[in-house]
């Protein structure tokens, strides 16, 4: 059984593992507190699936560095954070596929990588840095209105829908999450919001990267060099 490390959250104990399987994936960014789908098809990451299910429910999503097409391959190097998401559901198809949700528990940095089992990878994780994690964020200094603001304009010019209702009643955690999460960032800027220090800093750069992309798409000359 995998060993794991007794940390609060709320009224219970959560147990983070000292070892922990990662599903690299281009594009895909958990964020702690938040809700990741997950179809999985693959016989090696069906196999990671089934060994978290029996050791904690745990698995590490980080992103590859530099595009692949998938699967990724075994060498290919990986960031060095994450975030350990726990499976909240889980379904299998009658061909064996499953389908899960992850809710992002704690951001972690690879410390070490060890050698592969039932063909996924597995690395030793420092969650050190990021126990702020596991508590509410602090919203103090959030500008929700901007926030609002910018993410309507930017929807609008990649002809995203919203439900507006339900995000005017969302918390500041969680409307920051859910958009981080949902919008269609480059690798790249996904990584840099799920390293963010904190909720107001991820705050601030998905403001930043509404903004350039809206008046990218607002450009007659945007993209066009002389």
């Amino acid at each position: 059984m995998t060993e794991s490390s007794p940390l609060p959250t709320g009224p219970s104990l959560l147990r983070l593992p000292l070892t922990l399987a990662i599903f690299p994936l281009e594009g895909a960014l958990l964020l702690p507190h938040g809700l990741l789908p997950l179809h999985i098809f693959e016989p090696r990451y069906r196999d990671m699936i089934e060994d978290a299910l029996g050791n904690a429910r745990m698995v590490g999503m980080i992103q590859p560095r530099g595009s692949y097409e998938q699967p990724v391959p075994d060498e290919a190097e990986v960031f060095d954070t994450g975030c350990a998401g726990r499976i909240v559901s889980f379904a299998e198809t009658e061909d064996g596929r499953f389908m899960i949700t992850l809710r992002g528990i704690c951001r972690f940095r690879v410390t070490e990588e060890l050698p592969q089992e039932q063909g996924f990878r597995r690395v030793v994780p420092d969650y050190a840095p990021f126990h702020g994690d596991l508590e509410p964020a602090s919203e103090d200094g959030i500008d929700r209105p901007l926030l609002l603001a910018t993410a309507r304009a930017y929807l609008a010019v990649k002809s995203i829908e919203c439900d507006w209702q339900a995000a005017e009643q969302a918390s500041a955690q969680a409307l920051v999450t859910s958009l981080a999460m949902s919008c269609p960032f480059e690798p790249g800027e996904k990584q840099a919001l799920l390293e963010s220090e904190d909720l107001v800093d991820r705050c601030r750069l998905l403001i930043s990267l509404f903004e350039m992309a809206t008046l990218a798409a607002e450009s007659p000359s945007a993209g066009t060099r002389h």
